[in-house]
């Protein structure tokens, strides 16, 4: 698969989203509610599941779609608010460059 500039990935989502009408259905909060539960979606995948185990290959792929589908609802939003993600990544990175996390020591 080539990999896609944003630019062609968010016209690409604008134009499917557009040749089914769903314009008005993606508000911010609605947009931000579906992130969410495709977020949850994410975290099923791994419910009851040691930290340390091996995925198969069945669950990569679903994890794969999973984020598909939150990348998507991600994109959704940074397009409303007229950025793209690497910016909000770029500018996050840059905060957290300056701060400082304790983590306990076992």
């Amino acid at each position: 698969m080539a990999d896609l500039d944003y630019s062609q990935v968010i016209q690409e989502l604008r134009d499917f989203r557009h040749q089914r009408g769903w314009e008005k259905y993606h508000t911010l909060p609605a947009l931000a509610r579906a992130l969410s539960v495709e977020v949850a979606e994410v975290n099923e995948l791994f419910l009851w599941q040691d930290s340390q185990q091996t995925f198969s290959d069945q669950q990569i792929a679903d994890l794969k779609l999973e984020l598909g589908d939150v990348l998507t609802y991600a994109y959704y939003m940074c397009d409303q608010l007229g950025v793209t993600p690497n910016e909000l990544v770029q500018q996050k990175h840059e905060i957290n460059v300056h701060r400082h996390w304790k983590f306990d020591q076992d």
